[in-house]
């Protein structure tokens, strides 16, 4: 139908398809959906407008999206063991806002793990409306990349922070839940968990569970959980001891505070995707995915590169290129993806070029979906090594003028690179081994 109405896009997606069919998608926050996901996402359930909640609409016809909404609250409530779920939230960003919404007021002093650190925009960096609207205080990691604790009590007693954050965006080690609870009930502030990066390996428990420690949990549904682009907020029994009126907080600021309609083909595919959670095949799956994880790692470090933290206890690994020199990230991600092996630069802990970064991220969730175990890895991590020491006599200079031109004969010169032409037959010869939507 779509390659009859609109070629052009039905060209566009067909190439996408392929590109994903054909490289090595080691972004962390990235993962392969089912069919059964892709099948929801893409049915007449986009065409329902759903303003409400279930059995609560400002909208007729509505009797059958209140059973898909339903069961996806019932299947997270059950999955994750907490006592109220809200799957509206259109994204993890739009979710965590909510969060502020439903227990701060304007100015109100909060805390988060440090952007550059490993932490998130929305958890209070200074560009985000999180540090426009409220008192950011961030905390850091020591300089092993672990987060100092020591720290974060000091600056906890000292500021009186109405909400904490735990949880990252490139952060290699396990989330100790259990001290953050320690230091949020000696100020009495809020302690929400964003877990968007982890949700499917503490569903698939090879994650500790921050249930027990925290009052409310925010999660992406489409990384290590493997389901569609969307967001849930959950609130714990801890939570709702420490105000019973929190889960209707949270609801009235997703709706209508910050949205209107939620998108229901997306809250289908997220009760598809929590479905799919719930089976004894997804816990094979995320520990898998860390097995994945710490043998990549593993090779990378046989290999001479230098690890973030010296390792991973979850989905991803974090190369610090500072032993080359400052601000190689770009060199390395645009190399690395003319090999066919897609990563994103990063920002390590104490980076010197924050707008350059110094950091390779990298991760094993969606190769794991691909069927790809720790040989793999090990081979990847190889190709990896290779692809950094043709790009490791790049110097990346202070300057804006010599920057742009740098950039600029790399870029020139990197493209008719022969070991990186190598490399890209390689990756192609092994993703021919693990197919991905053979019938599409």
């Amino acid at each position: 139908m779509l390659s009859k109405t609109d070629k052009e896009i039905y060209q566009q997606i067909r190439n996408e398809l392929k590109r994903q069919q054909t490289v090595l998608e080691m972004i962390p926050s990235e993962n392969f959906t089912s069919p059964a996901v892709l099948e929801a996402l893409g049915s007449v359930l986009t065409n329902k407008y759903s303003e409400g909640y279930p059995k609560k609409r400002y909208y007729g016809g509505n009797e059958f999206i209140d059973n898909i909404e339903q069961l996806a609250i019932d299947r997270a409530k059950k999955l994750f063991g907490v006592e109220h779920v809200n799957v509206q939230p259109y994204s993890g960003s739009p979710a965590n806002f909510a969060v502020y919404m439903a227990v701060c007021k304007p100015g109100d002093t909060i805390m988060g793990m440090n952007l550059t650190d490993g932490g998130h925009l929305t958890h209070g960096w200074k560009t985000s409306a999180s540090a426009i609207f409220f008192n950011s205080v961030p905390y850091h990691v020591n300089q092993d990349g672990y987060i100092d604790f020591d720290e974060l009590r000091q600056l906890a007693k000292k500021h009186k922070p109405k909400l904490i954050w735990c949880g990252a965006t490139a952060y290699t080690r396990e989330i100790p839940f259990e001290k953050f609870a320690e230091i949020a009930d000696e100020v009495d502030a809020y302690l929400v968990a964003d877990i968007a990066h982890i949700a499917g390996l503490i569903v698939g428990g090879v994650h500790k569970s921050p249930v027990p420690f925290v009052h409310i949990i925010t999660t992406t549904t489409h990384k290590t959980l493997r389901g569609p682009r969307g967001a849930m907020i959950m609130v714990t029994k801890k939570g709702v001891e420490k105000d019973p009126e929190l889960p209707a907080k949270i609801d009235k600021a997703v709706f209508p505070g910050l949205q209107g309609g939620p998108h229901d083909n997306a809250i289908a595919g997220i009760a598809v995707a929590l479905h799919e959670a719930s089976l004894p095949s997804f816990k094979e799956y995320a520990k898998q995915i860390v097995n994945n994880c710490k043998a990549l790692a593993e090779q990378l470090k046989e290999n001479g590169l230098k690890l973030v933290t010296g390792g991973t206890d979850n989905h991803m690994v974090l190369i610090d290129l500072t032993p080359f020199g400052p601000g190689k990230g770009l060199f390395a991600q645009e190399a690395l993806d003319l090999a066919g092996i897609t990563v994103n630069k990063n920002t390590i802990p104490n980076d010197p070029s924050p707008f350059y970064p110094s950091g390779l991220r990298c991760g094993t969730p969606a190769l794991t979906t691909r069927g790809m175990k720790e040989e793999q890895m090990k081979e990847i991590a190889d190709m990896i090594t290779e692809v950094i020491n043709e790009i490791k006599h790049y110097e990346m200079p202070t300057s804006k003028e010599e920057r742009d031109f740098a950039i600029k004969k790399f870029r020139e010169e990197i493209k008719s690179n022969k070991k990186i032409k190598e490399i890209r037959q390689k990756v192609l010869d092994l993703c021919k081994k693990f197919p991905l939507y053979e019938k599409m």
